[in-house]
């Protein structure tokens, strides 16, 4: 994967009637990169993918997919495919049969279309399924078959509207799986449309996280988990603890004292912010510590309300003696203590790991 774009969004808008879906998008794709596009129902992701695809029209703006701008241009003449959310296989053909529909409205002749069903079917492995009728696959196997259908035209860009929304939590997780593999072999540029942070996390090279039409924070995985831009990306992906509060101070090496509600605590900040400005900060639930009372380690006395097993984890509950309330994710082999409801503690965090964003 380089730095070449295979989709370039030029100030893109849509807008229905009153309702402004997308609001100047601006977004450049890399050739062979997994993009996601992530955000709740209404912000404009399926709005902008469909456009991509030629689904839907823009209102203003430019869509660039091998140098030309598609605007305009129907789906079937677009270097793209769809993988839509619900699939659209055909029910009363086969496997092969659905796989060659495409190959065969661009007359391609038989030999050629029978080698490509049998690679494409290996590349998903599905081998041996060409004469299964689509009514005796598996969730998961149908979703291959169209990931087939899609991917045997060879696109350029291939385009998937939350294709593993109808799939159960095993079988996502499962198939997460399978489309790294598929992409990485096929080396095609893909656009990702999903709610589902952790399956945006997993999948991506990159996300782009969406809100009320606009793109918020591109970057990847760890970059938009680790250094969330906005409150809306800190609080979309991941789970944290936000604390709203006021700049005192910073330094050029980004380190922020706030104050909240007379509590001074330092973090960071990647973007520039002024003493007086209105931020929040963010505490993953994972970086904080509960200590034991008397701990050598400096921490906030506090007390655990409530504590919930998760498995590998233990939630905790602790209500800071400042009066702030902290959710704390403590990996079952690091739980020192007894974290009961009515412990005392002392809870401890790292300086860089408190996030300080703008309100």
């Amino acid at each position: 994967m380089d730095g070449i774009s295979a989709v370039s969004v030029r100030s893109l808008s849509r807008q229905f009637g009153q309702v402004i879906a997308l609001d100047q998008v601006c977004l450049e794709v890399r050739q062979g990169e997994l993009l996601s596009l992530l955000g709740s129902s209404g912000c404009g992701k399926t709005t902008l993918l469909r456009i991509i695809g030629g689904f839907e029209q823009p209102s203003s703006g430019e869509v660039i997919i091998g140098g030309l701008d598609v605007v305009g241009v129907p789906p079937y003449k677009r270097n793209t495919n769809m993988v839509f959310q619900h699939l659209a296989l055909f029910p009363h053909l086969s496997v092969a049969q659905n796989i060659a529909f495409g190959l065969e409205m661009k007359k391609f002749d038989r030999a050629t279309i029978a080698r490509k069903i049998k690679d494409t079917l290996a590349l998903v492995r599905l081998s041996g399924y060409e004469e299964r009728g689509i009514s005796m696959l598996s969730g998961g196997q149908k979703q291959r078959v169209a990931i087939a259908r899609a991917i045997v035209n060879e696109p350029e860009v291939l385009l998937l509207d939350e294709p593993l929304g109808a799939l159960d939590l095993q079988l996502r997780l499962q198939m997460h799986e399978e489309l790294r593999r598929i992409h990485k072999e096929t080396g095609s540029t893909w656009i990702f449309v999903t709610h589902d942070q952790g399956e945006a996390i997993t999948l991506s090279d990159r996300i782009a996280v969406m809100s009320q039409g606009r793109i918020v924070q591109l970057g990847t995985p760890r970059d938009i988990y680790e250094r969330p831009a906005t409150r809306f990306a800190a609080e979309f992906v991941g789970h944290a603890n936000l604390l709203e509060a006021v700049v005192e101070s910073t330094d050029v090496s980004g380190l922020c004292t706030i104050n909240s509600g007379g509590w001074l605590l330092q973090g960071v900040s990647s973007t520039a912010l002024q003493p007086g400005q209105t931020v929040v900060a963010v505490l993953r639930h994972e970086k904080a510590q509960i200590l034991a009372p008397g701990s050598k380690i400096n921490g906030h006395p506090g007390t655990v309300i409530e504590s919930t097993y998760l498995g590998p984890s233990i939630r905790s509950l602790v209500r800071l003696d400042q009066g702030v309330r902290l959710t704390i994710d403590t990996p079952i082999t690091a739980m020192q203590l007894e974290s009961r409801a009515g412990s005392s503690v002392l809870v401890s965090w790292a300086t860089q790991d408190l996030l300080i964003v703008p309100y």
